[in-house]
C-alpha cells in the first residue's frame, strides 16, 4: 500500500479528526471536500486505534493537524505509518478497499501528476505534463 495515499487523504482531515468540531477545525473542515472527509473518517476510525498508543505515530498525526502543508510533517506520519503498517499487515487488508474507494471517487490524487477533483471542471483546463500549451 503507498503510504502518501494514505497522508494525502488523511492529512487535510486531520484537523477535524483529530480535535473533534471546534472553532478551528470547522475553519478547517470548511476547506475539505465533504467526500475527502467522509473517506478520511471511515480511515481514521481504522487506524486511529492503532496510531494513538504509539506516541511517535500520534505526535506525526498532531504535527501534521497543526501543519496540514508542511511537507516535513506529512514526511513524518508516512514514516510512521509506514511502520505501523509493516507491523500490521491486517490492518492494511482492512483499510484498502476505504483507499480504493476514495481514490476511484477521485477525491485524492494517486500517482504523479494526477489530479483529484472534488467537483466540477466543466469548462476548465487541467494541465499535468511539461512544456504544455493551452489555447482558447
Amino acid at each position: 500500500m503507498e503510504v502518501s495515499v494514505l497522508v494525502s487523504i488523511l492529512g487535510p482531515c486531520l484537523g477535524v479528526l483529530l480535535t473533534g468540531v471546534n472553532a478551528v477545525a470547522q475553519e478547517i473542515g470548511k476547506s475539505v471536500a465533504p467526500e475527502l472527509l467522509e473517506h478520511a473518517k471511515r480511515l481514521w476510525a481504522k487506524l486511529r486505534p492503532h496510531v494513538e498508543p504509539k506516541p511517535a505515530a500520534l505526535e506525526a498525526a498532531t504535527d501534521l493537524a497543526e501543519r496540514p502543508d508542511d511537507i516535513r510533517a506529512r514526511a513524518a506520519l508516512e514514516l510512521q505509518l509506514e511502520k505501523l503498517l509493516s507491523e500490521q499487515p491486517d490492518l492494511v487488508q482492512e483499510i484498502a478497499p476505504i483507499v480504493r474507494d476514495a481514490v476511484a471517487a477521485g477525491v485524492v490524487a494517486a500517482g504523479e501528476r494526477s489530479v483529484a477533483v472534488g467537483g466540477s471542471v466543466t469548462g476548465g483546463v487541467i494541465v499535468t505534463g511539461d512544456s504544455a500549451t493551452v489555447h482558447e
